[in-house]
């Protein structure tokens, strides 16, 4: 799973996320989603969330249950 679909993304789950500012690095960072933003089924960038630390970033993993 990438990201792209929302019915992908729950809160609670591990995901990767790229910030605003790290777009052009590619670097991704690790939470937990508190929150999703996005109300669209899906979007091509990926579905916007807000992490337990507060961060807001678009989902480009999902990361499996451990």
């Amino acid at each position: 799973m990438n990201g792209k679909a929302r019915a992908d993304v729950k809160p609670g789950q591990t995901v990767k996320i790229i910030l605003k500012q790290d777009q052009r690095t590619g670097k991704l960072t690790e939470g937990i989603v508190q929150d999703i933003l996005t109300n669209s089924p899906s979007h091509p960038y990926g579905i916007k969330v807000r992490l337990t630390s507060g961060e807001v970033g678009r989902v480009q993993e999902i990361c499996p249950a451990k």
